[in-house]
């Protein structure tokens, strides 16, 4: 990889980051209503995400150039899990300030996106050994993992982290709705969305299984496309979810929850992107491979415009307010996105 390529993909995700928590802080500044305590700290949130996927771009992008060593495989991985722990830290605070909408809504929306941080760092700490999947393609089938793969039980323990995140968020989402309230529904809605993140972040697990199993030469042509199926579903139930909320009733309250998740489904679609890429390229040669990235520049795209029209719409419906500015951080994530894929593209071509 060229080195000035490898460093503007390591900046992106940082970039990405940087205008996640400038916007959220921006937005917090602008008033003491509920709205803007929301908005802002759900944009703030995710700038975790943004350095979670920083540590993934580093990590395989250090083995490309051959600049990785055993403190990077240790730093990185801490790093991201350090940060996903800080943002349930600060999830769990925020909720315990009380029961006040704007506490139950933005700290349990902050600790769902501390599981998909959690999911992406398992993504960074199954890369460190990115570099074996060429060497175990040269591998015949059957013909076992190449020196230096991860146990089995490692790669075990690194599939089912994102499931055990997704499993959390879909509890947490059903305490919500137990609890019954307006915010209640709103926080739950929006942690089923982020638990079926986790689940495509279980299709991370899909990336990190793809990584785990084609590092240990365990990838076959039957699970192929099975995880990027997978991810597609999560994303169309995040959408249609989203669609279900905005037009299931006259509430304001459902405005921001439905337009959310719709703005989660597309992180889903970005997350296809690195699925698909690692089914396409294994043992074969895929000639369209670097159109790839083409995907969560889209989806980032449609994040932005989605987010331009609802803010025009906050000028007749207040209620659009918060999902007009969490998208604008969803956006951000998506092309995010984007460096990764492209890293990965780079980085199992032919």
């Amino acid at each position: 990889m060229n080195p000035s390529i490898s460093v503007l993909f390591r900046a992106i995700p940082l970039v990405m980051g940087a205008v996640c928590l400038a916007f959220g802080l921006y937005v917090l500044s602008g008033g003491d209503d509920a709205n803007h305590f929301v908005a802002g700290h759900v944009n703030v949130a995710l700038t975790a995400i943004c350095i979670a996927l920083f540590t993934t771009a580093a990590t395989i992008i250090r083995q490309l150039v051959h600049r990785y060593g055993r403190l990077w495989a240790v730093a990185l991985p801490v790093l991201g899990y350090t940060v996903a722990l800080a943002t349930m830290v600060w999830g769990i605070t925020i909720v315990g300030r009380g029961d006040d909408p704007q506490f139950v809504v933005a700290g349990h929306v902050v600790l769902g996106i501390g599981f998909i941080t959690g999911c992406v760092s398992t993504v960074a700490t199954a890369s460190t050994k990115f570099v074996l999947i060429q060497k175990s393609t040269a591998l015949p089938v059957g013909g076992g993992a190449p020196p230096g793969a991860y146990p089995r039980g490692t790669g075990t323990l690194l599939i089912a982290i994102p499931a055990l995140f997704a499993v959390a968020g879909l509890v947490v989402a059903a305490t919500l709705y137990a609890r019954g309230g307006d915010a209640a529904l709103v926080a739950g809605n929006v942690m089923v969305g982020l638990s079926l993140i986790c689940s495509a972040l279980v299709a991370l697990v899909a990336l990190a299984a793809s990584i785990v199993r084609q590092v240990r030469n365990e990838f076959g042509d039957a699970e192929r496309y099975r995880w990027s199926w997978w991810v597609v579903a999560m994303g169309t139930v995040n959408v249609v979810l989203g669609l279900v909320v905005l037009f299931g009733s006259d509430d304001s309250a459902r405005l921001a929850p439905g337009t959310v998740l719709i703005g989660l489904g597309l992180i889903c679609f970005s997350i296809l992107s690195k699925v698909l890429l690692l089914a396409l390229v294994w043992r074969q040669v895929f000639a369209l491979a670097n159109r790839i990235p083409i995907i969560p520049v889209a989806t980032a795209l449609a994040c932005l415009f989605f987010a331009a029209f609802l803010f025009e719409a906050t000028m007749t419906e207040p209620g659009f307010f918060v999902g007009a500015h969490v998208l604008v951080g969803l956006g951000a994530v998506c092309f995010t996105l984007f460096s990764i894929v492209s890293i990965l593209e780079a980085g199992t071509s032919r």
